[in-house]
């Protein structure tokens, strides 16, 4: 019974701490995906061709968005390990070289972003869209280098325990995005009307605004100022590679569980328009609702982190299955949401009975994966704190692209199995592989956790384990 007791408080003591620390980051996440909420809300009620350009554009951005804030946010743990290890030097060090690779990052994203129009043709996207795509991602490209330093910049404050200055920029920035957005889409004050191109360049403004913001913070903070050390600061070529051989499978795991969803709205692009808006309102909302489980696993990493950099193996292991728990619960918001309300999420978006019908059966279908999303999420994030990173790209990978996609196609495009359910068989084949992740993910946790005299090498300072 006392060990029962000893449990419950510990559990009960983390996820008041978890919950403190991730709120924030709830918050920060869920007003930069806003912004994209919004953009397509507002793209959706100029026209259905300007929210379909909106869900073409977004496809080939998100994929590559996704592995660059997993690059980025490399520097959560990598500073979190710093701060709980009282290394003042390293988190100066470590913060600089991400800003040169944020900044390298973002010129070769610009030059992918230049060709989307040969791409969207090359993967015979409904004609109509392209050219409103294509101008979509160009205006978007502006905005690339704010978009990373800001990336660079939130995962500096939360891997120093400070995720409230994000917090409140992000929500300055959403605040702002849409009166931008509702002069550049609809053409106000003497603008020319943009239509979809007008969320690009709202988006770029916006996020040049958040990052000037967030620097301006840093450089004035008596707590951050003394850790710009500008001979800490200069490019240090391998340490940029330990830490990008740190980020890239964060950012290729991102990347595999988003551009699944990418990859899907482009076939499903085939279909036309109609199926195309119809599935953008599944995903972008479901989206806002992933932030939920993936800001607690960004909080989940930072503790897991700060444990581990004081040598604290036994409260790692509490942070990480408290954190697991917590997030399971909250899923079950999300779930009750899309099943109870989906009429109401539908006509934020549009009033096209077509598109009304394709939505209401695909967001039934998006509640039925949440709980598994949330677990392979929590998981991930735990994974992240003990610097395992490159088994659960492969999971990701498997479970995806080898499992997901390949009976979302199936199912949706062919009749081997049932006659062809069109855009239903993406979201079938989605349900069995997040399923398939969030088990794998938990039977690697476990091993990490439970696993005798394995040393974890964290980025160059030796972490020796005995059995937590």
């Amino acid at each position: 019974m006392s060990q029962e007791r000893s449990f419950f408080s510990s559990f009960t003591t983390e996820v008041r701490a978890l919950l403190s620390l991730s709120l924030p980051i709830v918050i920060t996440q869920v007003a930069t995906q806003g912004m994209n909420f919004v953009d397509t809300a507002m793209a959706g009620q100029s026209s259905s061709t300007d929210l379909a350009a909106i869900a073409v554009g977004t496809s080939l951005w998100m994929p590559v968005s996704l592995i660059l804030r997993g690059i980025l946010m490399s520097l959560t743990p990598v500073t979190a390990h710093h701060r709980g290890a009282n290394n003042q030097s390293g988190i100066s060090r470590d913060l600089g070289q991400m800003i040169w690779i944020a900044a390298i990052c973002s010129l070769l994203l610009i030059s992918y972003l230049t060709q989307a129009g040969n791409i969207l043709t090359f993967m015979e996207v409904a004609p109509s869209a392209v050219p409103v795509a294509t101008q979509y991602l160009q205006a978007l490209a502006f905005g690339l280098p704010g978009i990373a330093l800001f990336y660079t910049l939130n995962s500096f404050c939360e891997g120093m325990g400070n995720p409230r200055a994000p917090m409140f920029i992000s929500i300055i920035g959403l605040v702002i995005n849409i009166p931008i957005n509702y002069v550049l889409i609809y053409g106000k004050f003497g603008f020319p009307q943009l239509g979809a191109v007008g969320c690009g360049w709202a988006t770029s403004i916006v996020y040049w605004v958040m990052s000037a913001l967030m620097a301006w913070y840093i450089v004035t903070h008596h707590r951050y100022k003394k850790l710009l050390l500008a001979n800490e600061m200069k490019p240090l070529l391998r340490r940029m590679g330990e830490l990008v051989q740190l980020g890239l499978p964060i950012g290729i795991n991102i990347f595999i569980g988003g551009s699944i969803f990418a990859v899907i709205s482009l076939l499903i692009g085939k279909f036309g328009a109609t199926h195309i808006a119809s599935a953008q309102v599944a995903l972008n909302f479901s989206s806002m609702t992933y932030m939920i489980p993936l800001s607690i696993s960004f909080g989940i990493t930072i503790r897991v982190g700060h444990a581990l950099g004081r040598g604290d193996h036994n409260a790692a292991k509490i942070r990480s299955w408290s954190g697991i728990v917590l997030t399971a619960l909250l899923s079950l918001l999300s779930v009750s949401c899309l099943l109870l309300f989906p009429d109401k999420i539908i006509a934020l978006y549009t009033n096209d009975p077509e598109i009304v019908v394709g939505a209401a059966i695909l967001l039934t279908y998006t509640a039925i994966y949440q709980f598994s999303d949330a677990l392979q999420t929590a998981a991930n994030g735990a994974l992240r704190g003990y610097k395992d990173t490159q088994t659960p790209m492969w999971i990701a990978c498997v479970a995806y692209w080898l499992i997901a996609l390949p009976i979302g196609v199936m199912l949706s495009m062919t009749d081997w199995i049932v006659p062809a359910l069109g855009t239903k068989g993406f979201w079938f084949g989605i349900i069995v592989g997040l399923t398939i992740a969030a088990a794998l993910m938990l039977i690697r946790l476990h091993s990490i956790i439970t696993g005798t005299s394995r040393n974890f090498e964290y980025q160059g300072l030796s972490i020796n384990r005995t059995n937590a």
